[in-house]
């Protein structure tokens, strides 16, 4: 057959420079990944060959071999495993299917250290590609399991590569990379070297379930043949007691499940006895990964039978609100042949989902009291995921609560959970305020906070788009309601209020005329216009009545393609603000108030503005800006 030649996909082509040219610093671990895909392959065929008693595939030795030629400086991985036909190849390995790649590689290309670039790429499962650090080719040889054909791919990661079709390929996949020299310098170690190859496979891969064997005549100190020599332990870390293990092996195996080149934020041990025993190794990432809120980002632990590899990212053992978390879970009573509609109905698993949740939220409240650097580091990457769960998981919602915290106008860098924030609020204070917001920045700016401020008034600041959504779910804590200060009425009772309740009825009086007059001038944009209890500096706000829709979240029901209706607001103004004081007295010196129209148009436009919106017509309301400039000069 002939041999084709195809250009790896942009994406890929960008990825493949960065990798040959610039980000490690550590390029050993191009071994540790190669490794694992082949583990990953011996784990597909072995759950394929279980559920497809009819596939030609031989499971009786599921092994990797690594064989090293000194002569030719080439060192191969090679596995027995599940393989790869032709099209899989191209796909596979000339493209990066992926959502979020165009945003990784601007991350990569930004980030300020080395050590940074490596966390993304490992992030984002390329182990493939991390060959080319210490390889001036690869040639990967495939046959999958059940079918005749072999696949043959090489390239010198210089922006394309060859595929053809190969007679007599065994099954499964062999790596094969021809070696640059060594650099010590570079830290390019000499990779045709036996002790550096065992070492690399101890630190990094002696958990691996499958053998990892030396072969071929590198392992013989005379130079001639012997026998295979199996580098790694397969000890299940899961199975062993804590004491047993050294946090280096607990990292190590996070990075093989994870694929993220960084250590874990907090390692969490379970072991169920009982009626139904399952050991569970769950992991806590130091980082979120880029594609986290993304539709197809996979979730889930890793989901064992006595030792037997069942299934990769099992969604069933946790809710989608700790999706972020890795691991592994082995359960001694389950059928080896389980699918995933059969785990969303079984109680064993719901129980353990319980379990497992309880586990995680313990631990993370735990390291709230004990490591409060290292919480804010958790809830600073997973804060907004784990929020969901006071929508989803009305179960634990108090869990959720507890280990939940927010921003707050007590302190710049400070946050705060809700217990704090009711444990300091002055007596005779009825609710827990918040206002939610794109950013800290154009909240704490807000015509909203003005009269908060003034008087002292903790307010917590909510800037993710989830909090539009669970504040309601939760609605109160401690008997005290939780209250947006733009939304409804907002009674602050007398706590350091300058205005008597007779000038707040005399002004009632005084602009009661402009008042009605207004709210027939904008009848088209607003339910309503009434004094302010809320501004003390900004002329007016616009609020939403209390059981209306925020803006905020009218954009995000409509960003999924719901329709909302266009709700009406209210226009607040305040009494004491001088251009409100001068358009009240127009109001009443003059009889014709057409021109007044556009300054009540103007004062509502203004209060769009200051709360981050935007006016209905944008272009008008530059017009009348510029009209009243120019009227100035």
């Amino acid at each position: 057959m002939s041999t084709e030649t195809f250009e790896f996909q942009v994406e890929a082509r960008q990825l493949l420079q960065l990798m040959i040219h610039s980000v490690y610093s550590n390029k050993d671990v191009f071994l540790r990944e190669l490794v694992s895909n082949a583990s990953d392959a011996l784990d597909k065929l072995r759950l394929a060959v279980l559920r497809d008693d009819s596939l030609d595939a031989d499971i009786s030795d599921l092994h990797i071999e690594l064989e090293i030629d000194k002569d030719a400086r080439t060192l191969t991985v090679r596995d027995n495993g599940v393989g790869m036909s032709y099209e899989e190849v191209g796909q596979l390995i000339g493209t990066i299917a992926n959502s979020g790649t165009a945003e990784f590689l601007r991350e990569l290309r930004e980030a300020q250290d080395t050590a940074g670039a490596e966390g993304l790429i490992g992030q984002f499962g390329v182990g493939f590609y991390s060959g080319f650090m210490v390889a001036d080719e690869v040639t990967l040889l495939t046959r999958r399991a059940g079918e005749k054909k072999g696949t043959r791919w090489t390239s010198s990661g210089e922006g394309t590569y060859t595929l053809e079709h190969a007679d007599n390929a065994p099954q499964g996949t062999s790596v094969t990379l021809r070696l640059k020299p060594a650099d010590p310098d570079n830290q390019l170690h000499d990779y045709t070297s036996v002790w550096k190859i065992k070492e690399i496979v101890k630190r990094y891969s002696d958990f691996i379930t499958w053998p990892v064997k030396l072969v071929g005549e590198a392992g013989s100190e005379d130079g001639g043949p012997a026998e295979p020599e199996t580098l790694n332990s397969m000890k299940a870390l899961w199975a062993r007691s804590r004491d047993e293990v050294s946090e280096d092996e607990y990292h190590e195996l996070y990075k093989h499940i994870s694929h993220d080149w960084r250590d874990p934020l907090e390692t969490i041990q379970l072991q169920a006895e009982g009626t139904f025993e399952y050991q569970a190794l769950l992991f806590v990432p130091a980082h979120a990964p880029h594609d986290l809120f993304t539709q197809d980002f996979k979730r889930g632990v890793q989901l064992y039978v006595k030792r037997v590899f069942i299934m990769d990212d099992c969604e069933a053992l946790l809710p989608p609100y700790l999706r972020f978390v890795k691991g592994v879970v082995d359960a001694q009573d389950l059928s080896l042949n389980v699918s995933r509609e059969i785990l969303q109905q079984d109680r064993h698993i719901r129980m353990m989902q319980r379990r497992l949740t309880k586990k995680v939220l313990s631990s993370v409240k735990s390291m709230m009291a004990g490591d409060p650097e290292r919480y804010a580091t958790f809830w600073r990457e997973f804060g907004a995921v784990v929020k969901e769960g006071l929508i989803t998981d009305s179960d634990n919602r108090d869990a959720v609560l507890a280990v939940s915290s927010f921003a707050t106008t007590h302190g710049e860098d400070e946050t705060v959970t809700l217990k704090q924030y009711v444990e300091r609020v002055p007596d005779g204070q009825e609710n827990i305020y918040y206002i939610t917001g794109g950013s800290r920045q154009s909240i704490d700016n807000s015509p909203h906070m003005e009269a908060f401020r003034e008087r002292g008034i903790e307010v917590l600041l909510l800037t993710d788009p989830v909090d539009e959504v669970w504040v309601d779910a939760v609605g109160e804590f401690e008997g005290k309601r939780l209250q947006s200060i733009a939304k409804g009425e907002i009674d602050l009772g007398a706590q350091g209020d300058k205005t008597s309740e007779d000038e707040r009825e005399k002004q009632a009086e005084e602009y009661a005329d402009l008042l009605g007059w207004m709210s027939q001038e904008l009848d088209e944009d607003v339910k309503e216009v009434r004094l302010s209890s809320r501004l003390t500096v900004s002329p007016a706000c616009v609020v939403a009545d209390a059981q209306d829709l925020t803006p905020a979240l009218e954009n995000m029901y409509r960003a999924m393609g719901q329709e909302v209706p266009r709700t009406k607001r209210i226009l607040e103004l305040n009494a004491d603000h001088q251009l409100v004081k001068g358009l009240n007295q127009a109001y009443r010196d003059r009889e014709d108030r057409s021109g007044l129209t556009e300054t009540a148009q103007l004062l509502y436009s203004l209060a769009v503005l200051a709360e981050g919106g935007r006016p209905a017509d944008p272009a008008h309301f530059v017009k009348m800006v510029a009209d009243r400039l120019e009227r100035t000069l």
